[in-house]
């Protein structure tokens, strides 16, 4: 499943996403994710989650982080979960069509039974068709 928080930057995306987060873990048999553009939000989590900082690794292209995200699934059998916050930039993605990432995590999602949770720094309006159907919140 392949869930989508979208709005303009500033709406409280990143809030909604870290409570998502800290509320999964009470229900969670599996791990979860957190993946950010840096570790600001650390104490903000639940110390169940892990924080990953993209920006730690050398992620700089949309496909190398693809292979990121299949890296840290391959290394968790028992993941369950990943928030991706300001997916459009840790996807290096910004300013570029979004509608192959969202095919390509449904099928990554599918294909290992984990579930994606982004924010994206646009309104729902202005997402392809294929990610439309994905909101669950428009701030």
């Amino acid at each position: 499943m392949v869930q989508i928080i979208a709005g303009k930057k500033g709406k409280g995306k990143t809030k909604y996403l870290l409570d998502q987060a800290n509320a999964a873990v009470q229900d969670a048999k599996g791990s979860i994710v957190y993946l950010d553009k840096s570790t600001k939000h650390m104490y903000e989590l639940n110390n169940k989650v892990r924080l990953i900082n993209v920006k730690d690794y050398p992620v700089n292209t949309y496909e190398a982080f693809i292979g990121f995200l299949v890296g840290i699934i391959s290394q968790d059998h028992d993941l369950e979960k990943m928030y991706l916050d300001s997916f459009l930039k840790i996807a290096d993605l910004e300013g570029k069509s979004v509608e192959e990432a969202i095919d390509t995590l449904k099928a990554v999602s599918d294909k290992f039974s984990v579930d994606f949770v982004l924010s994206i720094s646009l309104d729902g309006d202005e997402l392809p068709d294929n990610a439309k159907e994905l909101v669950v919140v428009s701030l």
